[in-house]
């Protein structure tokens, strides 16, 4: 069994405070840390990069809902609020699970049972994105091609795509992001929908599952040779 590492996000002390002493009974779950709110947990997850966070919600500045849409590493979340109004909306944007404080021991007990299975299992990557009115998770196998458009990345997967506030050169350095490739300055495109490779005389193209065609720059060229053994 793998060990799970864990955040806590909460503005009020009290309630970090509980969640570390009944996380004390879970010896297999290493707490990385604690924040107050959103600006102090940001950099934390970043960095971090645990398996799982416990968010409050309702927090000064920016609420737990905020939080999740900068990430682009997205840890399975378990909601920790005082407000039963915010239960739909949570498992709308397919949280592991949402508790109610004052927590109750056996339903903690429920919820990380269900957490240490999880996470145990295999778990595919995701990406948080407010798509105007609606929350969405989307997972990376299902991204096909990444654009780079003024400060965002918009994500292309099946005939949709949405807007990401972040940039191409973070992407790349997250680790859910690994099976990218980047085809220029503006353009990452997931390897495994290449559908073929073509050489002429500008340089190399390559087609997409997707039907769309990527030209690569020269220098990267050689680098997707080398990668893929051409």
């Amino acid at each position: 069994m793998k060990m799970i590492r864990t955040l806590i996000i909460d503005d009020e002390r009290g309630a970090r405070q509980e969640l570390m002493r009944m996380l004390k009974s879970y010896p297999q779950v290493i707490v990385l840390g604690e924040a107050a709110n959103a600006d102090e947990a940001e950099p934390l997850i970043a960095l971090l990069k645990p398996d799982l966070i416990f968010l409050d919600i309702q927090m000064p500045r920016r609420s737990g809902f905020d939080l999740l849409e900068t990430l682009t590493h997205l840890p399975e979340v378990i909601f920790v609020t005082a407000f039963d109004s915010f239960a739909v909306k949570a498992f709308e944007v397919s949280a592991m699970d949402y508790l109610m404080k004052p927590v109750r021991e056996e339903r903690f007990k429920h919820v990380m049972d269900k957490a240490i299975e999880k996470i145990n299992g295999a778990n595919e990557p995701a990406v948080f994105v407010k798509d105007r009115d609606k929350h969405r998770l989307i997972k990376w196998k299902d991204v096909h091609l990444i654009e780079s458009v003024e400060n965002y990345a918009r994500l292309f997967f099946g005939a949709e795509q949405v807007l990401l506030k972040t940039s191409l050169n973070k992407l790349e350095e997250t680790p859910d992001c690994q099976m990218f490739f980047r085809a220029s300055r503006s353009i990452l495109f997931n390897l495994d929908y290449i559908r073929s490779i073509k050489k002429d005389d500008e340089g190399m193209l390559v087609e997409l599952k997707t039907a769309e065609l990527i030209r690569i720059s020269e220098r990267q060229a050689v680098k997707l040779r080398n990668l893929i053994k051409l």
